[in-house]
């Protein structure tokens, strides 16, 4: 079973913030009709929240084509804390990570001879994440340049992103880009989307 999901997450947002910013946007798609208040448990995929606010009466104004009158959007769920969120379908590591330093890339999942990841070359990638998610600090190192930089400035691949806040829209047709665009600067961050099955 399953659900098609459009994410977006804040990559800059502290984890202190997360929770009030999150607030502020969902008064926001309250006031706008794209959410209301009521909660559900149905059609709801995301693995660190239980439920997800019901769509509104207006929220076809989210998204591109509201065209097809019988469409059904599922719940919108609102991840606060610190994690890696990843698009695509089951994923759970980046298949590579580019050094903010000196722009090396690191190969993580070497397409197609490999659908894993290198243990030797994820640990240390993993061991950073999990230390930010704790303390919201990590770093991982660069086998080419030799420098430690924080797991949040790295760049990784395969729609593998570090955010302490994320949207998780169930169901919903493609997201409008004018929606992204006020979405994006109510935030006041940088942001990711991504899209995939759960």
């Amino acid at each position: 079973m399953g659900d098609f999901f459009e994410r977006i997450v804040d990559l800059d947002v502290t984890g202190e913030d997360a929770g009030p910013l999150a607030g502020r946007m969902v008064d926001w798609m309250v006031a706008e009709g794209l959410i209301t208040r009521g909660t559900t448990k149905d059609a709801m995929y995301s693995l660190s929240v239980d439920v997800g606010y019901v769509p509104g009466p207006d929220w076809a104004r989210a998204v591109a084509d509201s065209s097809d009158p019988s469409w059904i959007p599922g719940p919108v769920a609102v991840v606060v804390g610190r994690d890696y969120h990843v698009g695509g379908q089951g994923e759970s590591e980046a298949d590579s990570a580019t050094c903010p330093r000196c722009a090396t890339t690191t190969v993580i999942i070497d397409h197609p001879e490999s659908w894993e990841a290198d243990p030797e070359a994820w640990q240390p990638f993993l061991d950073g994440i999990e230390a930010w998610k704790e303390t919201g600090a990590g770093t991982a190192p660069c086998s080419a340049c030799g420098v430690s930089s924080p797991v949040t400035d790295w760049k990784f691949g395969a729609g593998f992103d570090l955010g302490a806040l994320a949207f998780n829209f169930w169901g919903w047709p493609p997201l409008g880009t004018r929606f992204l665009a006020d979405f994006r600067r109510r935030l006041g961050h940088r942001t990711e989307e991504q899209s995939g099955k759960f």
